[in-house]
């Protein structure tokens, strides 16, 4: 029985064992992803320091007092599920154990700068001499080759170098026009996502073959994936996507509308037949007939009198009363919520999307919990993110070291 993980997991991969080595957030966030569908997660962190974002803050966790403790809630959003151990990798003694720890792991993550986990033996090569079969997931901000691979990046800058920026905020021009940043960091999660779905692909192609594999993921490749349609859109046409503000370059209507009692809303149909419930719910189903307006194509063209008279129809009704309205009548819309209203919405507590998980020093901590519901493993969220080195002695002692041995390396600074 191990002593780093005493309780059976949970979830369709409680059989994998995961190596995190990442820090801040994407690679975190896929390991967190996996911890959630029940892989036990061992996340390396730096001695007397741990993962950046743990003093990324304020705010920061209170405990059962009220004083702030120092977990900070960027820290907290991203490592729920793991074991911490605290390891000094730049010493001969902390690599040794990291190779002892990747010899009993399925699946390694890091995002090491490039280049840095080569110089300390702990690279794809050098693990997999210890673990044949290993999965191993480099996480960068341009990929392992290119003229850009050893710089440095985050979320923000990638946002703007990869065009998401140049389709985000309001038209030039217009009040509050300029570029923005999405009010996330989108692509760092989207790059967690994307980690856990190349360790996951490379490893059903394990249970195929006996191989592991190497991935080499880079935010800005992820960025540029993410473009989509606007990619595409300029791909075909050769024009280049501008920012719209709120509305959508290829269906309409779609935008953000302002009710009478001041509250906004958006409208977001999708296609013809939602178009004509929107007409038929506001009294004027004679409008889906209108050759301007009767199909999606004709929409995007003759848009700004289309425009005019929705503005007209819901800014004469509060916003509750043309919400139940269009709802009624199947027409995609909501109102704009702020954080703390979609975390009391009635869908969310419904799907319990909300955990509040014990935690050592707060008490409870709450948690925004994965979306995915299996109903054959349904998965458990009952495991708080960790206190910096808590199960150090319990994850040495996992491979073999003695609790004398493993003293002598805290006095050493190793751990």
């Amino acid at each position: 029985m191990s002593q780093a993980f005493p309780k059976p997991r949970s979830g369709p991969l409680s059989h994998l064992k995961v190596l995190d080595l990442s820090r801040v957030l994407a690679g975190p966030w896929a390991g967190q992803v996996l911890a959630d569908m029940g892989a036990q997660v061992i996340k390396v962190e730096r001695p007397g320091a741990g993962d950046d974002t743990r003093v990324w803050g304020p705010p920061f966790l209170k405990d059962a007092e009220g004083r702030e403790t120092r977990e900070a809630c960027y820290f907290l959003a991203a490592n729920r599920g793991k074991r911490s151990v605290t390891l000094d990798i730049s010493r001969p003694e902390g690599q040794e154990i990291v190779r002892r720890l990747a010899a009993d792991a399925d699946i390694v993550l890091e995002n090491y700068k490039v280049g840095t986990l080569a110089k300390f033996g702990l690279d794809y090569e050098s693990l997999k001499a210890v673990r044949p079969d290993i999965i191993y997931c480099s996480v960068t901000g341009f990929g392992q080759t290119g003229p850009l691979a050893r710089l440095p990046a985050y979320d923000f800058m990638i946002q703007a170098m990869g065009g998401l920026m140049s389709v985000t905020g309001e038209r030039d021009g217009e009040p509050g026009g300029g570029p923005q940043k999405v009010g996330m960091p989108i692509i760092d999660v989207m790059t967690g996502m994307w980690t856990a779905v190349g360790v996951l692909g490379a490893l059903a192609q394990r249970e195929k073959t006996g191989q592991g594999d190497y991935i080499d993921l880079a935010m800005l490749d992820v960025m540029v994936a993410t473009i989509a349609n606007q990619g595409m859109n300029y791909l075909v046409s050769g024009k280049t996507p501008r920012r719209m503000g709120n509305k959508h370059p290829n269906i309409q209507p779609q935008d953000v509308f302002t009710c009478s009692d001041g509250k906004q809303m958006v409208l977001a149909v999708g296609n013809d037949g939602q178009f004509a419930a929107f007409c038929e719910a506001v009294g004027a189903p004679q409008l889906a007939r209108d050759p301007r307006y009767a199909l999606n194509s004709d929409r995007v063209v003759n848009l700004q009198p289309l425009m005019a008279f929705i503005r007209a129809e819901i800014g004469q009704r509060p916003r509750p009363e043309i919400i139940e309205l269009l709802r009624r009548h199947g027409v995609p819309c909501s109102p704009i919520n702020d954080i703390a209203e979609i975390l009391q919405e009635p869908q969310i507590l419904h799907r319990e999307m909300l955990r509040y998980l014990d935690h050592p020093t707060a008490g409870k901590v709450p948690q925004i919990v994965s979306p995915l519901r299996f109903q054959q493993m349904p998965l458990a969220f009952d495991e708080a993110p960790p206190l910096l080195g808590a199960d150090t002695d319990a994850v040495l002692a996992d491979i073999g070291m003695g609790a004398g041995e493993i003293a002598a390396l805290r006095a050493g600074g190793v751990v």
